[in-house]
Formats: structure tokens, C-alpha cells, sequence
């Protein structure tokens, strides 16, 4: 192990890497999924693939996120960093509810590349905001290439930081944030983390990091076992890097802000939910990181999906595992916000 409990490299390229087997239903899902689907992103094609991304997925309107009155959906303008470019957030919340909520500020996956802060939002807020009572915000951050590091994740800690400031006009518990998202999403919710430990800005209770893509170096095991076989593989996850970081791609003093794996130091953190399926690109860094986190002396709740590939209860979400998947999140987070309103002092 390197240091800050981070894998080192993985051995000559030329051995096997023998892939472990995907869960029967899963595989059944990937199959359908055809070759087209998992073609991987490469600089050549980017442009055309983030084109057809947009125009393929789905983006429900405020009216549609509402639900027949369901829910109180907004979209906010806030400043971005250093009075930069506004960054806008989609701030929804179950109507009818005048107490303070907890809120899960949610980073949308994608590569960095891909996807939108609205499409995410119809599953967020039937699965949680309702049965657990929670406010969330969804984040339109700046896309790679157009965008390149800190764009992205500066977008994302100003409205983070926007949010707990104005928690009273939105109806928001201060105290009560978790950071979330998944695969790029998940890496900025570590990112956030880390940010406002170091710039002492507002402490989240917990961050939920869903098959997190954290290590720009790309070369753990899993990204080589998984190379061809992944729905995200190690070429999708290079270009996607290399879109992000520009330059600054591969060099030796990249910031732990740009890639979580970096981090040397990851004392003081608030509790961690981490998930990854034993059949993905990002298993080893995921499963490092959380050792990484215990190592620090910190709390981190790791689950290794057997047979599972990235993203795979978007891809088939009625398999048994990926109904598993989503219990035990829903179970992490209802503990963390019972163990914070606990912790809460008495209201006079």
C-alpha cells in the first residue's frame, strides 16, 4: 500500500486479468444493454457521445418534478465561486412540510462528461425525500471539456456552501447536510468533504458516495480487469480524466481536490457510505479509499456488490441486488439522520 492506505500500481500490464463473474440477473441486463451502449468514450468521440447523451436523456420540467403537487421544486441561481459564472440548483422537498428538513446535496454522475442535475431528481425524491423526510438539491455543474478542473467542483462548493448560508429561507436544517452522489458525483461529494474540512466551511454529516470515481491514475487492478468489460471501463475512465484535468492530466502534484485518491489525509471526516460492485473499473480505489478512511481513525460503511458493474441498479433496477443496494443506503442514511437529531440539542 502507498501512502494514505492507496493501492499501488498493479504489476505488469501483460499478465491476465481474469475478470470475476457478473450476478445472473446482471448479466442479463448487460447483455441487453448492447455493443453500442458500452462503446467507450474516446477524445475522438466525446464530442458526438456528450451530443447524444444530451438529446437521449431525459430532463423532467419543474412541473414534471412536482408531481401533482408532491413536492415544492425550485430552480435557484446562486453566485459561483470568486463571483464566477452562477451555478444553478434545483432545490426540491416534499410539500406540506413547514419544519426544517435535513438536506442531501446530490452531485449527478456522468464521467464528468455527461448528464444533468434534473434527470436524477425523480428517483432521489421517491426513494428518499418522501420516506425519510429529507430536502434535496441537485447541482448543474460545469461539464469537462468545456469546463476543466476546478470549474466543476468549485460550481459544486459554492452552491454547497450557498445552501447552508440561505438553509433558513430554504426551509433547511443547517446542521443536518449530507453530500451525495454517484460515480463523478460520488468523487465531488468526496471532494466537498474535504473541502470544507480544509476551508473550515459547513460540516456535512455524512457523505454518500456511490461508486465513486476517484483516481485520475487509473491503474488500480479492477481498471485493468475490468478494461472491455465495464459499462465505464479504463478508456472511458482515461478520456473522462483527461477531459477534466487538461495539462494537469498524470502530473505528480494534482491536488486531492481534483482526485479524492490523492489524499494523504483523510482524518476528520464526516461518516462515509461507500459502494461498489466487485465487477467494476472503480472497486480497488473505492475499497481504498473507505481502508484509507478507517486508517485515519474515521468511519466509513463499505459495500462490495458481488458480481455487480458500474452503475448497475440504474441499468436493471428491479434485480435482486440492486434492490439491496438501494435498502441499504436508504438504511445508512435514516441512521444518520436519527444519530444527528439525536445529537441535537433540545429545542426551547
Amino acid at each position: 500500500m502507498s501512502a494514505g492506505g492507496m493501492p499501488s500500481e498493479p504489476g505488469p500490464v501483460s499478465m491476465v486479468w481474469d475478470a470475476p463473474p457478473f450476478d445472473p440477473e446482471l448479466r442479463v441486463a448487460l447483455g441487453a444493454l448492447g455493443d453500442g451502449a458500452r462503446e467507450p468514450f474516446t477524445l475522438e468521440n466525446l464530442a458526438a457521445r456528450q451530443e447524444r447523451d444530451a438529446a437521449a436523456r431525459p430532463r423532467p420540467t419543474v412541473r414534471d418534478l412536482r408531481a401533482d403537487g408532491r413536492f415544492e421544486v425550485d430552480e435557484l441561481r446562486v453566485p459561483g465561486a470568486s463571483g464566477g459564472q452562477d451555478v444553478t440548483l434545483v432545490s426540491a422537498r416534499p410539500a406540506g412540510i413547514a419544519r426544517p428538513l435535513p438536506l442531501l446535496y446530490y452531485m449527478h454522475g456522468g464521467g464528468m462528461i455527461m448528464g444533468n442535475a434534473w434527470s436524477v431528481l425523480p428517483q432521489l425524491l421517491r426513494e428518499w425525500a418522501l420516506t425519510l423526510e429529507l430536502a434535496v438539491i441537485s447541482v448543474e455543474y460545469r461539464l469537462a471539456p468545456q469546463a476543466q478542473y476546478p470549474g466543476p467542483v468549485e460550481d459544486c462548493y459554492a452552491g454547497f456552501v450557498w445552501a447552508a448560508v440561505h438553509a433558513a429561507g430554504l426551509g433547511i436544517d443547517a446542521d443536518r447536510i449530507i453530500v451525495g452522489g454517484k460515480s463523478a458525483g460520488g468523487g465531488l461529494a468526496a471532494t466537498l468533504a474535504l473541502l470544507a474540512r480544509d476551508r473550515g466551511g459547513p460540516t456535512p454529516i455524512g457523505q454518500l458516495l456511490l461508486c465513486p470515481m476517484l483516481d485520475d491514475r487509473n491503474n488500480t487492478f479492477s481498471s485493468h480487469q475490468m478494461a472491455g468489460i465495464d459499462t465505464w471501463d479504463r478508456t472511458s475512465n482515461a478520456t473522462a480524466w483527461q477531459a477534466l484535468l487538461g495539462d494537469r492530466y498524470g502530473t505528480a502534484d494534482l491536488p486531492p481536490y481534483a482526485a479524492p485518491a490523492r489524499a494523504t489525509d483523510l482524518s476528520k471526516l464526516p461518516p462515509a457510505y461507500i459502494e461498489v460492485g466487485s465487477a467494476e473499473t472503480f472497486r480497488d480505489e473505492d475499497v481504498a479509499y473507505a481502508n484509507a478512511i478507517w486508517q485515519a481513525g474515521g468511519r466509513a460503511e463499505l459495500h462490495v456488490w458481488p458480481g455487480a458493474f458500474h452503475g448497475f441498479d440504474t441499468f436493471a433496477p428491479r434485480a435482486a441486488l440492486s434492490q439491496d443496494a438501494r435498502n441499504a443506503r436508504s438504511r445508512w442514511l435514516r441512521r444518520i439522520l436519527t444519530q444527528s437529531d439525536a445529537s441535537s440539542p433540545p429545542a426551547r
